[in-house]
């Protein structure tokens, strides 16, 4: 097996220096919305060609590959720089993920392949009063004929305006308790009633986007699982966003992020001193390439469990954990040794992660991780209730 991920990884590297576009950091610098989203449809084009686009997807939709070869394969697209798949990430991991296991034969029948043409999907899920909470949401599908009309509101999703269709979580059992009245919709974002308005970041980037809907008709062909069984979907949905996802963050902060950080470290000053000349800033680096080469085993251990069927279930917690905050410290340091000059940078490559080299904006980026996809306190709590076995919150809503 050893002698075979050696040729594969050949192969990825051979692929990598011939088709990842130069300069792609720059060409990608202060690019409009138009330009940024016919970049990253080219390039997952590229990748698909390759069969490197959704090799975590069953082989009959166009994946398939093993887990040992996916790992090599993110390892190398990182060592290599190679863009992120920004706007196409919802839809070959989320959107996929419930598909794959809630879906209807026609459900996958229509959308995977149309997924892998381009068709872009945002996730609706966070609410103003229900972010990390996600079970108090208020959005309502009520039935009517055959089919449902919702109301509510969504925020916080990601790429919205760019968006084809949307995972939809409504409340369709109103007197239910809080988790086992909710249903999750595949929803047409060319349905009347949908109103999209991108929200303005510190960063000045407009990525996440607000969604209203008023009275916004919804045929039953929609639903995705059964009615009122949508919190169980969307645990299958939120899973992707574990394992083979957090090793490709991982990677990646491990790669670019790290050597922007020694690239910074070692460039002379205004006084002509090089910060890693200080032995407290060369001791952090140490203690960063450290924990980053710590996160990036977890993350691998993490993956190779998950596919043997032995992951724990707050395994996922500790990855995220473990990464959210690092990057969060790893890029703050970033910023505080680059000094004023990195607070007058105010653009980055808008097909890169949290490791572009642009440190404020990349530190101001990293609370995206400490805090959507559950806070570093609700990973504690699972970490503390589901891993270590501690008693339950009583206070918390079940």
């Amino acid at each position: 097996m050893t002698g075979d991920l050696d040729e594969f990884r050949a192969e990825v590297r051979g692929w990598c220096r011939a088709h990842i576009p130069a300069n792609w950091r720059r060409a990608q610098t202060g690019v409009s919305d138009a330009e940024f989203a016919g970049f990253q449809k080219t390039w997952f084009q590229e990748l698909r060609r390759a069969g490197f686009a959704v090799p975590h997807w069953p082989r009959e939709w166009g994946g398939g590959m093993p887990v040992a070869e996916q790992i090599v394969l993110h390892q190398e697209l990182a060592a290599h720089d190679a863009p992120r798949l920004v706007l196409a990430f919802v839809a070959i991991h989320h959107a996929a993920a419930t598909l794959l296991a809630a879906g209807t034969d026609e459900q996958r029948r229509r959308h995977l392949p149309a997924i892998l043409d381009g068709e872009i999907w945002a996730q609706g899920f966070s609410e103003p009063g229900a972010g990390s909470d996600l079970a108090a949401l208020s959005a309502t599908a009520r039935r009517q004929g055959d089919g449902y009309v919702v109301n509510g509101q969504k925020v916080w999703a990601s790429g919205a305006a760019h968006a084809d269709w949307c995972l939809l979580l409504a409340r369709t059992g109103p007197e239910a308790p809080k988790r086992r009245g909710i249903s999750c919709f595949l929803l047409d974002m060319t349905t009347p009633g949908i109103d999209v308005r991108p929200i303005r970041q510190a960063t000045g980037e407009s990525h996440f986007c607000e969604i209203f809907l008023d009275d916004v008709v919804i045929p039953r062909t929609g639903l995705a699982g059964r009615e009122n069984d949508g919190w169980r979907v969307a645990q299958a949905t939120l899973a992707a966003e574990r394992g083979m996802t957090m090793l490709e963050l991982a990677e990646r902060l491990g790669n670019a992020g790290f050597r922007w950080l020694v690239e910074t470290c070692t460039r002379p000053g205004p006084d002509g001193v090089r910060p890693v000349d200080d032995s407290l800033v060369a001791d952090r680096l140490a203690a960063f390439e450290t924990e980053l080469t710590a996160l990036r085993a977890l993350c691998r251990d993490l993956v190779e469990r998950h596919d043997a069927g032995t992951s724990g279930p707050a395994d996922a917690s500790v990855v995220k954990l473990f990464y959210s905050e690092l990057l969060q410290r790893l890029t703050g340091f970033g910023a505080g040794i680059a000094g004023p000059a990195a607070h007058t940078e105010l653009r980055k490559p808008r097909s890169s992660g949290w490791e572009s080299g642009a440190w404020a904006l990349d530190f101001i980026g990293s609370w995206e991780w400490t805090i959507p996809g559950g806070t570093s306190e609700i990973q504690r709590t699972v970490i503390g209730e589901r891993g270590l076995g501690l008693p339950r919150d009583p206070g918390a809503g079940r």
